[in-house]
């Protein structure tokens, strides 16, 4: 009877132990770290693979190393030039140091999160709304270079700002819209003044070759002819002297034609 008691004593004591032990064993992933404190000193960080805790004495937070995601909430400014915009943007940062990230601040996904809403409306309100419009890229790059330098003590590092959406008040909107169509109006009424002008040129060239040559400004005239007498609907009148002069006119053509011909 006292060897059944011991054996069950055994087994619990040795059940109790096993729990004991897989409590003090814990696994963080290759991407993550585990920052561990013993009676509220920090320890360091351990990971990835295995370490040991001591239950009731350690306690330990997981950071994830990846890069994470914020969708920054649209924000309301005023731009350089007084115009209202609304800006949607998109936040990658990712921990540096976890230590850090655990020690310096309570919440780094909540601080990262904030201190990006109020340096893009700071950012924009600097900038012009054609620079907003054109320069997305760089105006995400400035407002990175911002928030890395403020995150940068927290352990955070932040890889991009993207600005997704710039919304405009409808006025500006079309205000931008009569604007573009007066440019397309503008550049058309240039190139058909452009048109014209080098037609204009043409004409001139042409009109001083057919002065130094009569006969050639008499065969457009004949083609000329030609070409309306082929509405069988239309007259055409003429002088007789210019029927009279038309073998003078095909015989000068033949004589003034390298190869004889008209």
């Amino acid at each position: 009877m006292v060897t059944i008691e011991v054996a069950v004593v055994t087994i619990i004591i040795a059940i109790i132990f096993l729990v004991f032990l897989a409590s003090m064993v814990k696994v963080v992933k290759e991407y993550e770290r585990a920052v561990i404190f013993r009676l509220g000193r920090l320890i360091g960080a351990k990971g990835p693979g295995l370490f040991i805790v001591i239950p009731g004495i350690d306690t330990f937070r997981k950071v994830d190393l990846r890069v994470i995601t914020i969708d920054v909430p649209r924000q309301t400014s005023v731009t350089k030039d007084n115009i209202t915009v609304t800006v949607d943007a998109v936040v990658y940062f990712r921990v540096s140091d976890p230590v850090m990230a655990v020690t310096k601040v309570e919440d780094y996904r909540q601080a990262t999160d904030l201190i990006s809403q109020t340096t893009l409306r700071d950012v924009l309100g600097q900038a012009e709304l054609d620079e907003i419009l054109a320069k997305r890229d760089e105006l995400g790059r400035r407002v990175s270079a911002v928030v890395d330098a403020l995150t940068d003590p927290w352990g955070i590092k932040v890889t991009a700002v993207t600005i997704r959406e710039v919304v405009l008040p409808e006025s500006m909107t079309r205000a931008i819209a009569r604007q573009a169509e007066a440019d397309r109006e503008r550049r058309s009424r240039v190139i058909i003044a452009e048109g014209e002008y080098e037609a204009s040129k043409r004409l001139v060239d042409a009109a001083q070759l057919m002065a130094q040559h009569p006969v050639a400004l008499k065969l457009r005239e004949l083609q000329t002819l030609s070409e309306i007498a082929r509405e069988k609907n239309l007259i055409v009148v003429t002088s007789m002297t210019e029927v009279k002069d038309l073998g003078t006119i095909v015989a000068l053509a033949k004589r003034e034609s390298p190869e004889g011909q008209t």
